[in-house]
Parts: C-alpha cells; structure tokens; sequence
C-alpha cells in the first residue's frame, strides 16, 4: 500500500493522534504538490489568474505565495 493511501486511512482513524498526524503530513504534501504545480504552470507561461481559478483562489493569493524568487 502506497504511503499517501496509508495516510489518508489513518486521517479516518478513530484515534484522534494518530488522525491528526496524518492531517498534517496530507497537508505538508498537499503544499508541495501545489507547489511543484504551480512552478510546472508557471513554467509553461500559465498567468498567474490562470493558476489561481484552478485552485479556486485570488490571483493575489497565489502570487503572494509563490512569486518569491521566480520573476
């Protein structure tokens, strides 16, 4: 069973310690998908208002986010 599946079962647990472990790390990886993404978009000249409407955010937000150091 891949680790990400492992995770999202324990985020179910019963167990709130061992839940919201799982909580965390599903966000730290959701955090880095996002942003392996959003660099792959920005490197294929997606706009930043592109980039925000898929993730159902301000182009502001996005940018705030992840301009640092890239432009």
């Amino acid at each position: 069973m891949s680790e990400t599946r492992q995770l999202a079962d324990a985020a179910g647990s019963r167990d709130p310690a061992v839940g919201l472990r799982a909580v965390r790390a599903l966000r730290a990886l959701a955090e880095r998908l996002e942003a392996l993404q959003v660099g792959n978009a920005r490197g294929q000249g997606w706009s930043w208002q592109e980039i925000a409407e898929c993730l159902g955010v301000s182009r502001q937000a996005v940018h705030k986010k992840y301009a640092k150091g890239r432009e």
